[in-house]
């Protein structure tokens, strides 16, 4: 005979949104990272769960954080799978309590396993932003997967019946990744890691993992490996199903051993092998440096020009302080380039766009399973300058940077210049369970401050721009400044934005 195990699960279901980011331990009730900036936010004390906005790439993930309130509590005997719940009305919060009983394998790991089974399961339960979770009954969902989890003998075998049964929910990102990826998916919160550069994301439609940026100066920069090229084997292992943060955990490595990667070309007419060096990747998000031009009645003007690469945890004081600096030079207008930013923490992006606005105004908007449009605001912000301002976005300009660009925008801060942005405008809660694995959840969905729908979207450039040549500004080029300027010049989307500011300024219509 074999035993069943009991779980009593008292849960809390309100998937609010507008608190501050909070970075959280290895515990599931993660602890308040003191900011100066977090009493500019609009904050309503509701419980919740760990959450996180992010974008998939090798290097890092975000982390937006409440509080999480809930237990596994007890053992029991019983001969069948048993699911019973009540639910009692605590508004804003349902406060619920659910007893779940399965039959305990023979195998320990898989017993384990089957722990995590039942926390996912009651996550999404509370959280996923579908409630009808594909049009199928997610308590028989779990029995099912029990039963096919008891035969098993291995915690691999046994994570695979978890994720087939994620898989049912049609959502790419709601996924269980291992305890060894998601130490790996920490990796780089603080700006360093050791792989090969890449930031990579699975197409929603297709599922195919794509090139959304190198690292600047990183070996698969150096290798020429280009943004949307499609990688399909990584040391000769075909990537068929595998998600994007298994991919990146395969390319990370020690530094002085390699890995070798197949990719197919944009346009899908050739698949090249290329072999890349392992090493230290430094992530450096702002660069910065002044175009000097002049203006149509021979005045000579300066422009700020300021490239945020990804949303980490240091861009937003770095870039206040690389603003400071170009005020104190004199400069008159500035272009914020987000090109190929595929995102980051994404309450740096709300604490970036407060340096260019003020008042109350509203950053973004969330939209939870129940429909419910929540705003987050500013409260009394100061922008540092208020000079002229333009935006460059393309096709790899996604989450956290439509975030940015969506607040600065619908403010009429802004005007924007380039491509369509990629959009993604999902929200993902990340939560560590409790045999440190974690499970991503799409929770949410978030509009610009207009309420212009961003996922599957995009955000349509104010003005568009064709680049034949774009290029990748390191920090030690962008330091000097003769070599600087000429590439930004070759850039026609930065010419572009040039002749906006001018036609702004021309015109008097201060930002």
């Amino acid at each position: 005979m074999f035993g069943l195990q009991n779980f009593n699960m008292e849960k809390i279901v309100t998937p609010r949104l507008d608190l501050p980011l909070l970075q959280f331990p290895r515990s599931r009730k993660p602890a308040l990272i003191p900011s100066p900036s977090l009493n500019r936010y609009v904050r309503q004390k509701q419980r919740g769960f760990e959450t996180e906005i992010y974008t998939e790439t090798e290097s890092h993930g975000v982390k937006m954080s409440n509080t999480v309130g809930r237990k596994l509590l007890g053992l029991a005997a019983a001969a069948a799978v048993a699911v019973s719940s009540s639910i009692c009305c605590d508004s804003p919060a349902l406060a619920e309590s659910i007893t779940i009983a399965f039959p305990v394998s023979r195998a320990r790991e898989v017993t384990e396993v089957q722990r995590t089974l039942v926390e996912a399961w009651g996550l999404i339960r509370e959280t996923f932003v579908d409630p009808t979770f594909n049009h199928q009954d997610w308590d028989s969902k779990l029995q099912q997967t029990m039963v096919e989890m008891f035969p098993l003998r291995s915690a691999d075998a046994a994570y695979g019946k978890i994720k087939a049964m994620l898989s049912t929910l049609g959502d790419p990102f709601t996924r269980i990744i291992s305890p060894k990826e998601y130490q790996s998916f920490r990796i780089g919160s603080d700006g360093n890691l050791q792989g090969v550069g890449l930031f990579i994301n699975s197409e929603p439609r297709t599922g195919h993992l794509v090139v959304m940026s190198c690292i600047e100066g990183s070996p698969a920069d150096r290798a020429g490996i280009h943004e949307g090229e499609e990688l399909v084997e990584i040391n000769g292992q075909k990537l068929d199903g595998i998600d994007s943060e298994a991919a990146a955990q395969k390319l990370r490595g020690r530094v002085g051993t390699s890995v070798t990667v197949k990719l197919k070309s944009v346009n899908g007419s050739h698949i090249r092998e290329v072999k890349l060096p392992r090493d230290y990747i430094k992530l450096s998000p702002i660069s910065s440096t002044i175009i000097p031009h002049t203006t149509p009645d021979g005045r000579l003007a300066k422009t700020g020009y300021v490239k945020l690469t990804a949303f980490s945890q240091t861009a937003a004081s770095d870039m206040e302080h690389a603003v400071h600096e170009m005020e104190n030079q004199n400069v008159q207008s500035y272009i914020l380039d987000l090109r190929n930013n595929p995102g980051g923490l994404v309450k740096v992006g709300l604490d970036v766009a407060q340096l260019w606005l003020d008042g109350d105004e509203t950053l973004v908007y969330t939209i939870d399973r129940e429909g419910v449009t929540s705003p987050i605001n500013m409260i009394d912000g100061h922008a540092v300058t208020h000079d002229p301002l333009v935006v460059l976005v393309n096709e790899g300009s996604a989450s956290a940077s439509e975030i940015l660009a969506g607040a600065l925008h619908d403010n009429g801060r802004a005007v924007l210049v380039g491509r369509r942005t990629y959009g993604k405008g999902k929200i993902q809660s990340v939560t560590e369970l409790d045999d440190g694995s974690a499970l991503f959840v799409t929770v949410a969905k978030y509009l610009s401050p207009s309420l212009h729908e961003i996922d599957q979207v995009g955000i349509t450039p104010d003005v568009q721009c064709t680049t034949d040549k774009i290029d990748s500004l390191t920090g030690e080029i962008l330091m000097k400044m003769n070599s600087s300027v000429p590439l930004l010049e070759a850039d026609s989307c930065v010419m572009v934005a040039e002749h906006e500011l001018e036609t702004k300024q021309s015109n008097g219509a201060a930002s």
